[in-house]
């Protein structure tokens, strides 16, 4: 219940401070052109009409399904939404336009040397999915958004793994990949982002401590087999000190185990046959002599 009020503040968050920015820009706007931008809006309608056959062209653009144009007019944003997909109207003196694609986009994190917190130094290297979920945010809050996310997401990842030990950033990677997620949206919300997976790649270790980690699970293996070994041998003698009084309780099933390992080793076409004696016999000739 903690959690889920948790988040639901987060989400109320984010929505109050992208409101927040979207209220800001209309605010700037509502401010107006002044007399001589709407005199320059108005030399624009008028250079439009005059030539009307000719500025048709200028003046109607085409943007694709996955893309949104943001229109500056006089260096200000006409309006809170952006225009498309399909066709929209600029003034050809007055106004201009940014293309933003809004589909899903990935880099690769170049491998980064990080100290653990149990001070074992790594180089790991990871995966971010985004996509630009605001572009009036994106085009006006920041400069270059791809460049900037792909910055932040190398200190962030610094960041995370910085506080994580070794066998948490070995065994709990998909819970490190959920944490950075978590932070990379956290700091890209306001530049209109919204990152949709992270994953890390791979872990590279030092080759010292690979051959450490390697010689722990040789020997881990080997004492494992060894007690393994010893409880069958264990088990073993349970059951032949069993069979050895179930034999003494009948002397004729001694004879019969007897004829049985005779049958057995004669089956394997060996040239030597070995015949148990028993030592009772020997026993007694010794009592003669």
């Amino acid at each position: 219940m903690i959690s889920a009020t948790s988040s639901t503040a987060k989400m109320v968050t984010r929505g109050t401070v992208q409101i927040n920015s979207e209220d800001n820009i209309q605010e700037k706007n509502a401010e107006g052109l002044g007399c001589f931008g709407w005199l320059l809006v108005l030399i624009s309608l008028l250079l439009i009409a005059a030539t009307f056959p000719i500025t048709l062209f200028m003046c109607i653009k085409i943007v694709k399904e996955y893309e949104r144009a943001v229109i500056f007019r006089l260096g200000r944003i006409t309006d809170r939404k952006p225009k498309g997909p399909g066709l929209f109207f600029v003034l050809p003196c007055t106004d201009t336009f940014v293309k933003v694609d809004l589909r899903t986009v990935s880099f690769d994190i170049p491998p980064q040397e990080i100290l653990t917190k149990d001070s074992v130094t790594v180089s790991v290297d990871g995966v971010v999915y985004f996509r630009i979920k605001c572009p009036i945010s994106s085009v006006a809050n920041v400069s270059n958004v791809h460049s900037s996310t792909r910055l932040l997401a190398q200190t962030t990842l610094r960041n995370v793994l910085g506080t994580k030990n070794l066998a948490e950033l070995l065994s709990d990677r998909e819970g490190i990949s959920l944490n950075m997620q978590a932070s990379l949206d956290d700091a890209t919300d306001p530049w209109g982002i919204k990152v949709e997976r992270v994953e890390i790649k791979d872990v590279k270790l030092p080759h010292q401590l690979q051959r450490a980690m390697a010689a722990e699970a040789e020997a881990t293996r080997e004492a494992r087999a060894k007690l393994i070994s010893a409880e069958g041998e264990m088990n073993a003698s349970r059951a032949l000190k069993e069979a050895s009084l179930i034999i003494a309780e009948s002397p004729s099933g001694l004879q019969l185990r007897y004829l049985q390992t005779l049958t057995s080793i004669a089956g394997e076409k060996n040239s030597t046959i070995i015949f148990p004696l028993p030592i009772d016999i020997l026993q007694n000739f010794m009592k003669r002599e």
